[in-house]
């Protein structure tokens, strides 16, 4: 099989649209990381992404009867722009199915390139069922974004180029995965070509559906996904790709939100390029490869995968960057409350810039604070919990609190006495116009909202932290209540951080 795929790799049909994009030496991140570091700026394609690359192939290896049907793919963003922009080279009608929910930057830019947009659902799994039905109904070819051969082989291409512009052997490349497509065929060339590469896929931790087939021996399917990083954000891998993956891949790495923002920072540090979260993947688990092996010396090549950043969802990525670099801390900390305890708890800070400071009377024995911190590394972070412990301060690092880091550090001092039986949730809903109002309207009724905190991250789904009085004895309706709402939700009522501070 291998073979087949080595020779549909050599004769992919890319550069009619596509470019050899370039292997740039990353100089900051190497001194600081001590490696010779190396980017893949597939960032730099027509459409800001590699997708282009497969999408083409597939498309112009169609036989003249199959083009006279037309092509329709399903796509958030980076597939649907490619199969735009691909058969409007070749003359070929093209449908493109994206959901509802997809920012208008992304519809605008496939329009502009030809495709013919049909907006349907809140997800990519409802605009994919859609896209199947059309296809059947008009007898148009489907275009798979991932598990396609040809696609495969045109996305292989990038490790081709790889080879030719650094004959050597890399001692690893680091490949963002989603459904499995450029991973798939970027390593099937590169073993046969650069044996001793260790080649090393990466997904979010929230959206690791690879990572999880491969642990289980056999595709699964998420029930829930991560949409940080849209462009990465699958339920299930191709069939075609979890075999090629499991086969040609070594190892799979986990990053996080954080360390996907601090990665874009460091990018735009490199060469002034914003990629997208699912675009600095490969950067994140390169940073996170060298603290965990101590790696010294070796020539490491993360693949920059895309740049279609949304412009508004940078402010979140600014505010999750120092915390996925390590250099800020968050602790929820109990102080005595009497005179002089304000004081001796900065004291222990010292020369720590203090980022954040949240403190509202809570009882007359005790208080609670809310504090950021500036650290120059991760370890800091460790040494400053060591010492407020130490002084016999009751403290929570909330370095790995999503709804301290999302809701609570812009809440703190909303306890009210007033408040009987109160649960907390967090909610997920589709970001599209009236869809705020929808949910509130929905949730409106039989319970009565005690707190309702909300904040737009330029997303897909936008994110809810809502408390709710419920008596005890109506606690399993109104869990039933919410399966019926339809919105993935997170009960946060046990959160220590809920109870310290509303």
């Amino acid at each position: 099989m291998s073979d087949l795929y080595l020779e549909a790799i050599e004769q992919a049909r890319v550069y009619d649209v596509a470019i050899e994009t370039p292997l740039e030496l990353a100089p900051k991140l190497s001194s600081r990381l001590n490696n010779e570091v190396l980017f893949k700026r597939e960032d730099l394609q027509p459409v800001f992404s590699f997708k282009l690359r497969g999408a083409y192939n597939k498309i112009a290896h169609l036989t003249e009867a199959e083009r006279a049907r037309g092509v329709i793919c399903a796509s958030a963003g980076n597939h649907a722009q490619g199969v735009a922009l691909s058969s409007h080279k070749l003359g070929i009608k093209a449908i493109i199915v994206m959901p509802r929910t997809t920012p208008d930057i992304k519809v605008k830019a496939v329009s502009r390139m030809g495709g013919e947009v049909v907006l349907f659902g809140d997800s990519y799994s409802d605009a994919s069922e859609h896209a199947y039905r059309l296809c059947e109904e008009n007898g148009m070819v489907f275009i798979h974004p991932y598990d396609d051969p040809l696609v495969i082989a045109g996305q292989g291409t990038i490790a081709e180029e790889m080879m030719r512009q650094y004959p050597g052997d890399l001692d690893a490349v680091f490949i963002p995965i989603g459904g499995g497509g450029l991973a798939a065929g970027m390593a099937i060339y590169l073993k046969t070509h650069s044996p001793k590469t260790r080649i090393i896929g990466v997904e979010p931790v929230d959206s690791a559906a690879m990572y999880d087939s491969i642990k289980a021996g056999e595709r699964v399917s998420l029930k829930q996904v991560g949409i940080f990083a849209d462009g990465v954000a699958v339920k299930k891998v191709g069939k075609l790709t979890f075999d090629l993956v499991r086969q040609y891949v070594d190892e799979i790495m986990l990053v996080d939100t954080d360390e996907i923002c601090a990665a874009i920072k460091d990018i735009y540090e490199e060469n002034r390029s914003i990629v997208e979260p699912a675009g600095a993947l490969g950067v994140a688990a390169l940073k996170k490869y060298v603290r965990n092996t101590g790696a010294r010396g070796q020539l490491l090549t993360a693949i920059n995968s895309g740049a279609n950043m949304n412009f508004d969802r940078m402010r979140h990525v600014a505010e999750r960057t120092e915390m996925g670099e390590g250099r800020e801390a968050l602790f929820a900390v109990t102080i005595p409350e009497k005179p002089g305890s304000f004081l001796n708890f900065c004291q222990i800070i010292g020369d720590y810039n203090i980022t954040e400071f949240n403190y509202r009377l809570s009882s007359r024995k005790e208080a609670h604070v809310f504090a950021g911190i500036s650290v120059s590394d991760s370890a800091k972070i460790a040494a400053l919990e060591h010492a407020m412990l130490s002084a016999g301060l009751a403290t929570l690092n909330l370095q790995d609190n999503e709804l301290a880091k999302l809701h609570i550090r812009h809440l703190v001092g909303g306890r009210c006495d007033l408040v009987e039986n109160e649960r907390l949730y967090r909610f997920e809903f589709p970001e599209r116009p009236g869809a705020l109002l929808e949910f509130l309207t929905r949730a409106a009724g039989r319970w009565n909202i005690s707190l309702f905190h909300y904040r737009n991250h330029a997303a897909a789904y936008g994110r809810v932290l809502v408390g709710i009085e419920v008596p005890p004895h109506e606690h399993d309706a109104f869990e039933n209540y919410l399966d019926e709402l339809g919105y993935t939700y997170v009960n946060e009522s046990d959160n220590p951080i809920y109870n310290l501070f509303l």
